[in-house]
């Protein structure tokens, strides 16, 4: 299971990707995708779905921020070999 927000932007809706490669609405399970709504709790309740069962999306939506409402993004640069290596220094 593949979580995902699909729509116009900005208005976009909770949902999956199957396991035939189908989008699901999810919006009448959750809300939206954020960080606060993706704790162990509500993903144990998503794991649990019959997926059949969530409407299919029709057409090719657009596809958004897998995620919203993020209010930060935090990256160590040396996680990444082309920085380390512009930096001079080891792979961590």
């Amino acid at each position: 299971m593949k979580l995902l927000r699909f729509g116009p932007k900005g208005a976009e809706k909770p949902g999956l990707l199957d396991a035939k490669g189908a989008i699901r609405d999810l919006s009448g399970v959750v809300d939206d995708l954020t960080g606060e709504s993706l704790g162990d709790e509500v993903l144990d309740r998503l794991r649990g779905l019959d997926t059949e069962s969530l409407p299919l999306v029709d057409g090719q939506p657009r596809i958004g921020p897998c995620v919203s409402q993020v209010g930060k993004f935090v990256c160590i640069g040396l996680n990444y070999a082309d920085h380390a290596a512009e930096s001079g220094m080891e792979l961590p």
